[in-house]
Order: structure tokens, then C-alpha cells, then sequence
């Protein structure tokens, strides 16, 4: 275990958090929390300015990960964007979340998943890079809520950037991706698990 997970699975265990969603009375059933960081917002922020096409998501350190399309559709059922998604489905992968990424390619992202719905999730982001959008979607896979979370200023670690929600799926996606998409409150997510 490299020192910065050392150092970032204390943090969060002296702040009685995990996965960096900082948690809700559900988080102890899996005993897991989100964090829209989870650690996971994407590093990128920049929306894959670098040029990296969604083939190459995921990278390191999330290349064993599980991946899905995730396609989000307005309520006319037009798509209004797709992104290969790396999937977080255990309380490590969650509290992971992107943390570790270096950047986020334009279409990629990373779908957390929990067992059922949870009434009150807040993601941070702890020890991003760069920013990230934070979409919350319910049971029924429809959005609803969505946060625009800029990456940390200098000297900030991220953990008082709170994003809240609820839902059973948390999608975090390039910064500021769901406004170049059109993406809102009400639309919906495709995605096979």
C-alpha cells in the first residue's frame, strides 16, 4: 500500500468517513460510503483537454475495474451523452473513487454503485487534481440531482468541498460535462451492471 493511500485511509477513518462520501445512516449497511470524490472526482477537470479518447478509460490505476456505457437520455428519450464509466461497486473502489486519476478523458467517467437507494450521500474531493460534475440518479436510474465540483484551490485537500445528495447511483463525469451535454434534473441513465 503506497504511503498516500496509507495516509488518505487514515484521514478518513479519523474523520469516521469512508470512501469519501462522508456518509448517511445507510452507509453502514455495506459498509461503504460514497464520495463524489470518493476520492473520486476525475483529476482531469479540464474535460480531456489532453486529448485521451475514452478507449484508453480506464487507466491505471483503475484498469481491472468493470466497465459500462452509460448513456443519458432527456425525457423525450434523446441522448444527451454517453461515457465509458469505471465501475465502483465495493466500499475500496468507492472510497477510491478518482482520486488517484492523473485526468478524466471527455467521454469517461465512473459510475458508483450501491445496493439500494440512500437517502443522504455527500461526496468531497479529497485529493483531486482536477473537477468534476457529480450526478446523483435514483432506483429508477433518473437524475436527480447534479453538482458542478471544481477541483481543490492550492493548499486545500479537498475534504471541505461537500456535495449532497441521495440515490443508489452516483456518476462523476468530467467538470462541467453535463452542461456541455445538456444534462438535468430528470433525465435518465441507461447502463447494464
Amino acid at each position: 500500500m503506497d504511503r498516500r493511500r496509507l495516509l488518505g485511509l487514515t484521514a478518513a477513518a479519523a474523520a469516521g468517513v469512508s470512501a469519501g462520501c462522508l456518509g448517511d445512516g445507510d452507509a453502514a449497511d455495506d459498509g461503504d460510503a460514497g464520495d463524489a470524490d470518493s476520492g473520486d472526482a476525475d483529476r482531469s477537470g479540464n474535460g480531456g483537454a489532453d486529448g485521451d479518447a475514452a478507449s484508453a478509460w480506464p487507466s491505471e490505476p483503475y484498469a481491472d475495474y468493470e466497465t459500462t456505457t452509460v448513456t443519458v437520455s432527456g425525457p423525450d428519450g434523446e441522448s444527451r451523452g454517453t461515457v465509458t464509466a469505471a465501475i465502483a461497486d465495493d466500499r475500496d473502489k468507492r472510497f477510491l473513487g478518482l482520486s488517484d486519476a492523473e485526468s478524466l478523458p471527455e467521454d469517461a467517467g465512473m459510475l458508483f454503485v450501491y445496493d439500494a437507494p440512500r437517502d443522504s450521500l455527500t461526496y468531497v474531493m479529497r485529493r483531486m487534481s482536477f473537477g468534476i460534475d457529480i450526478v446523483y440518479v435514483d432506483g429508477d436510474r433518473e437524475v436527480v440531482r447534479i453538482h458542478n465540483a471544481p477541483e481543490p484551490g492550492p493548499n486545500e485537500d479537498g475534504e471541505e468541498q461537500r456535495y449532497p445528495g441521495s440515490g443508489q447511483y452516483v456518476l462523476e463525469v468530467p467538470f462541467e460535462w453535463t452542461d456541455r451535454h445538456g444534462v438535468e434534473v430528470g433525465d435518465r441513465l441507461a447502463f447494464d451492471l
